[in-house]
């Protein structure tokens, strides 16, 4: 086997034995996950768990005091995540979605888009007052990715209206688009099906698999809707008090005691192991 063929076949993320304490309190205790190129994670855990304290560790946002999280983009390259700033993290190949949407509500869709695009630009804020070639080149390449994105996410048609005037659920899939306009290898996803309606689910499910297949990017999400969860993720991690209590399939998970404690508490643990 070629070191590039080993590469591949590494995992696209590594979470080694990550802690993040804030004074007294431990976010998060010694944490070990790994996620495979191409696949579909899930991060669950009740309330406080410490979830997207954990996604805030992926994403340079905090820096915990011990551990390492290994990202490679591409085979043969690994970035240390730790110390990075975040927009050093998305220009490595890791991009997110936020629990709080985080558009610019005054601002097109297509313009929102467009955000992300020109964060992998190169042009510069002089390029583009003076309007040099490369400039006027990539501002049309902007335009063409922008919107091939938003009919991707299925909002072709909404490419010139106001972002604060979308349905929530558009909302959602457009913050995924600007996501996916920074090129990443890696997605992170913190609650993207919070507050959608069962429609709006059941689109987002088939927007997060079609961005899985066919833009061939690795996906990790945090989510409480259990039935989304179930119905797309490889493998599902779960968190409690900030710990990883169990890993596996779907239907491991659902029939782990450690899990349905946490989730139901110790009587309704024992009554469906009764």
């Amino acid at each position: 086997m070629s070191a590039d063929q080993s590469a591949v076949q590494m995992p696209v993320l590594e979470v080694e034995a990550v802690t993040l304490r804030f004074g007294g309190l431990t976010s998060l205790a010694a944490v070990d996950l790994y996620q495979e190129r191409g696949e579909i994670l899930a991060v669950i855990g009740p309330n406080g768990a410490g979830k997207t304290s954990l996604f805030n560790c992926l994403t340079g946002v905090y820096v915990p005091q011990e551990g390492r999280v290994t990202f490679r983009p591409t085979a043969g390259r690994d970035v240390d995540v730790l110390g990075s700033k975040p927009h050093e993290v998305n220009r490595a190949g890791i991009a997110r979605t936020f629990q709080n949407i985080r558009l610019f509500g005054a601002l097109t869709a297509v313009e929102n888009v467009k955000i992300g695009v020109e964060s992998r630009q190169k042009h510069g804020a002089i390029g583009a007052m003076v309007g040099t070639p490369r400039a006027r080149r990539e501002e049309q390449e902007s335009d063409a990715t922008a919107i091939e994105l938003l009919r991707f996410v299925g909002l072709g048609r909404r490419a010139n209206e106001l972002a604060n005037s979308l349905p929530y659920g558009d909302q959602r899939r457009l913050e995924i688009a600007r996501a996916l306009a920074t090129s990443p290898s890696l997605l992170l996803l913190d609650e993207p099906a919070a507050g959608t309606n069962p429609a709006e689910k059941r689109q987002l499910e088939d927007l997060i698999r079609k961005v899985n297949d066919e833009r061939d990017i690795s996906v990790l999400l945090i989510e409480h809707d259990m039935r989304l969860v179930m119905s797309i993720a490889s493998r599902i991690v779960v968190l409690n008090f900030g710990k990883v209590i169990a890993t596996g399939t779907p239907a491991e998970i659902q029939s782990d005691p450690a899990v349905i404690e946490a989730y139901l508490g110790s009587e309704a643990a024992d009554a469906a192991g009764a």
